[in-house]
């Protein structure tokens, strides 16, 4: 019961909401709008008169037919859709184009009166064709146009003597127009100054109808300045006041005005507009030429620099010059990156200065006075002068800015006088030996306290023939003798192999602690004077460089030969392996040598693929090291030991037939290098010893053949068969039906051959070897085993045979199962499943209706 109440308020709600969608749904139809009236129009004028139409069916683009009625009966003007619609009446203006439509999209269209006259005053009606499913809406609307006379009236100013006005850069300016109008209705004037330099009229202040100042584009900010106000007077006068003229308030001047409306939807409505030329504005450009009276000039360290700086003009009145001074090392630099020394503004302030003075000569020339002048005041001076003329409010404002040409001037910086010798006080006769050089100041005169020397060193590459090598910087030293390194030396002096100094006041060196091929070729040096100007800063006054130095050795190019020599023609495994190497070079200064033994062993040695195998070394200062050697039961088995200085010995104890191959020595010859360290000279290989066991009766072999089923040897290898030393061959049990033999062809070689290959035969097969080598006291001794490369096995099918059998078979036994499930199924239902089935006799009754009954 509780929620029936709650209910209940909620169906009123319900009922209402759907009453108002059916109520809508109803009164929705087409609209048709036109503006709302009157509309008040003055005489003479254009009128455009707008109809829309919405919420309509059919076509997009709707028709419209417009009516006209002074009374009671309207009169056909003009439609979208039909040309016989026009009433005689209307018929020569709608021709002429005096009345027209206008459409300004698919729904809406504009009724355009030209030049309207009070005989078109009245109701206008705007009616749209049907094209709807059903009647809903209203078809046509009507607005009533009232027909003023004109009574706005706009002149200039009376009180002007000239339309044309010529002016000075910076100058101001006042133009005035009268505006009044003495309509009938309640009407507001829009005045508007605008300015034409070019082909169209740009707006430059205005007084809306509402009582608001507007600028123009352009104007905001000179607006907000006060540079351009517009201010009403006396007599319905509006007058523009423009100050600090320049080149773009040039051009024909007017005032604009329109006379607005507010209609009967409390809008705005221009109802007409009206204009005329004030003046035409020329600005002639202050002319002001800044001249710099000095040419180009030199001046003596320690002098005064003297610059006056002229400037004319064709300016008169009132005006203030403003001169600043500038100071540039190119003289393509710009304002901005020049330098600025001194400056007088408008008002004959200067700026503060020690050395420098700036002082008003006369009323057109300014003086530059810089005294004790250094080398750093070379280069470029120019003058920048502004004229200034006052304003209404007491400011000032430039009008006219110019820049003189640079005057070049430059200080002669007094120069020592010295020379400078370069000597090699040590040179190299070989390779690695100490280089020292010694740049000497000889013959100085005027070098006083304020005179600092420094050195910078360079190279030059000997190059074959007429080719010139370009200088490479060494190292330099700025004035306070920091030390700079070039790209060629920096590495090598940091690791102290190139060291610089300064030995005495006049002497610099450059020593090399070792001299490499790299270094022949020639030295220079070039000694720096530096002077101290006023500012405590130092600037180079002078260059003078030596003459160079060849530093060149005469050089031959390195041999080394090497020899091997075999101890013993001839042994058998197990004895010891020896051999020497003997070494001999040429052109190297107190040579050493490293010796490497290297061994290329068979392909089939699978301990290194590569076939050559680096087994021990003995380096320049006779550490031994094994390289490769990994016969951990034979570590002590092999010794490379230094005989003299030149000769080298190799033995290798208790051989085996895996050691068998070419033994070669490889040598490196090395020389002194810098800091104690020994340089790689050249390299030289001797040539083969050959390990080679001849077979004997006191040789034999164990032979063994394994296989792994698959195709990587990543599976455990199955024995397939062996034979020993003594003959006897041993095959291992086998699955399938293919078989195996193993046979001895020769003296060194076994061969094993797979009868009637089946597929489980497929897979890498390989051989293991055990020699058994026999001592001299007849005991046969056990030797490393050697494994073969596996050999991969692929074993094709024959499809056809391999399955002809098993189909055959299959397809009978399928005929003999069907045919038995046939027989045994009949059978069943013949004998075992049959059994009789009494049917119950239904009696037919027919229904009595009940009227019977």
């Amino acid at each position: 019961m509780g929620q029936r109440g709650d209910r209940a308020p909620c169906l009123p709600l319900l009922l209402l909401l759907l009453l108002l969608l059916l109520l809508l749904a109803f009164c929705r139809g087409r609209i048709v709008r036109v503006p709302k009236g009157p509309l008040i129009r003055v005489l003479g004028t254009e009128v455009a008169i707008p109809c829309s139409v919405s919420d309509y069916d059919g076509p997009s683009e709707q028709n419209f037919d417009w009516e006209f009625a002074r009374e009671t009966d309207f009169v056909r003007i003009v439609s979208t859709w039909d040309s016989t619609f026009t009433s005689e009446e209307y018929q020569k203006r709608v021709g002429h184009g005096d009345i027209k439509l206008r459409r300004s999209s698919n729904d809406a269209v504009e009724l355009v009166i030209k030049n309207i006259q009070p005989t078109d005053q009245g109701r206008y009606k705007c009616s749209t064709p049907s094209t709807d499913a059903t009647v809903q809406g209203n078809y046509d609307a009507e607005v009533q146009v009232k027909v003023i006379s004109d009574g706005l009236w706009v002149s200039g100013s009376k009180a002007r003597s000239s339309t044309s006005l010529k002016l000075s850069e910076g100058d101001s300016f006042k133009l005035r127009c009268s505006a009044i109008t003495t309509s009938p209705e309640h009407t507001h004037l829009h005045v508007t100054w605008q300015i034409k330099s070019g082909l169209s009229w740009q707006d430059i202040l205005s007084l809306t109808h509402e009582g608001k100042f507007q600028p123009g584009p352009g104007y905001e900010e000179r607006y907000r300045d006060g540079d351009i106000r517009l201010d009403t007077g006396a007599n319905d006068t509006y007058r523009l006041s423009v100050s600090q003229a320049s080149s773009v308030d040039a051009g024909v001047y007017r005032c604009l005005v329109s006379e607005w409306v507010r209609g009967a939807d409390s809008s705005w409505q221009k109802i007409q507009e009206k204009s005329v030329e004030i003046a035409s504005v020329s600005i002639q450009r202050t002319v002001l030429d800044v001249l710099i009276s000095t040419s180009n000039l030199s001046v003596t360290e320690r002098d005064s620099l003297d610059l006056t700086c002229n400037i004319t003009t064709d300016r008169s009145g009132i005006f203030q010059a403003e001169v600043t001074w500038y100071f540039s090392g190119s003289p393509d630099d710009t304002l901005s990156d020049a330098q600025v020394l001194l400056s007088m503004d408008h008002d004959s302030v200067v700026s503060d200065s020690t050395l420098i003075s700036l002082s008003h000569v006369d009323r057109n020339s300014y003086r530059l006075l810089v005294r004790d002048v250094g080398v750093e005041d070379s280069g470029y001076y120019f003058c920048q002068a502004a004229v200034w003329v006052p304003l209404h409010n007491g400011s000032w404002h430039k009008v006219v800015e110019r820049t003189s040409a640079p005057v070049s001037v430059v200080v002669t910086a007094l120069e020592p006088d010295y020379e400078v010798f370069l000597n090699a006080s040590k040179t190299p006769k070989f390779s690695d030996d100490p280089t020292e050089l010694e740049c000497r100041i000889t013959n100085a005169q005027d070098t006083e306290a304020n005179i600092r020397f420094t050195v910078s060193w360079y190279y030059k590459e000997h190059l074959p023939g007429d080719d010139v090598a370009t200088e490479e910087l060494l190292a330099t030293m700025d004035a306070d003798w920091t030390l700079l390194l070039g790209d060629r030396s920096r590495e090598r002096t940091q690791n102290g192999e190139i060291i610089f100094s300064k030995k005495a006041v006049d002497t610099f060196s450059l020593r090399i602690q070792w001299t490499s091929e790299s270094d022949r070729g020639d030295y220079f040096c070039v000694i720096s004077a530096w002077s101290r100007h006023r500012n405590n800063s130092w600037v180079k006054s002078k260059d003078v460089t030596s003459a160079p130095v060849s530093i060149l050795w005469a050089t031959q190019d390195y041999t080394l030969t090497v020899e091997a020599v075999k101890l013993k023609p001839f042994f058998v495994a197990g004895h010891t392996f020896e051999m020497t190497c003997k070494v001999s070079s040429k052109n190297i200064k107190t040579p050493r040598y490293s010796v490497l033994i290297t061994a290329e062993k068979p392909l089939t040695d699978q301990s290194n693929p590569n076939g050559t195998t680096r087994i021990i070394s003995l380096n320049q200062d006779s550490v031994v090291r094994l390289e490769d050697w990994t016969d951990q039961t034979r570590v002590d088995g092999v010794v490379l030991e230094k005989v003299q200085e030149n000769e080298f010995r190799y033995r290798m104890y208790q051989t085996q037939i895996s050691d068998a191959g070419l033994y070669r020595c490889v040598v490196t010859a090395w020389s002194p290098g810098g800091g104690g360290m020994w340089r790689e000279a050249v390299n030289g290989l001797s040539n083969p010893i050959q390990i080679d066991f001849q077979t004997s009766d006191d040789m034999s072999f164990d032979v063994s053949w394994f296989a792994v089923r698959s195709f990587a040897l990543d599976r455990e290898p199955v024995l397939l068969a062996s034979v020993d030393r003594r003959g006897i061959v041993t095959q291992s049990r086998r699955n399938g039906s293919s078989d195996l033999s193993l046979e001895r062809i020769s003296p060194l070689e076994f061969r094993l051959r797979v009868h009637g290959c089946e597929d489980h035969d497929f897979g890498n097969h390989y051989c293991v070897v055990t020699p058994w080598v026999r001592s001299a006291t007849g005991v046969w001794q056990q030797e490393p085993a050697v494994k073969a490369k596996p050999v991969f096995l692929s074993v094709k099918m024959d499809v056809l045979n391999a399955f002809k059998y098993p189909l055959l078979i299959g397809i009978g036994l399928a005929t003999v199962i069907g045919l038995l499930s046939c027989l045994i199924g009949y059978c069943s239902s013949r004998w075992c499943c049959k059994k009789e089935v009494q049917e119950t006799r239904r009696e037919r009754r027919r229904l009595m209706s009940m009227e019977m009954d």
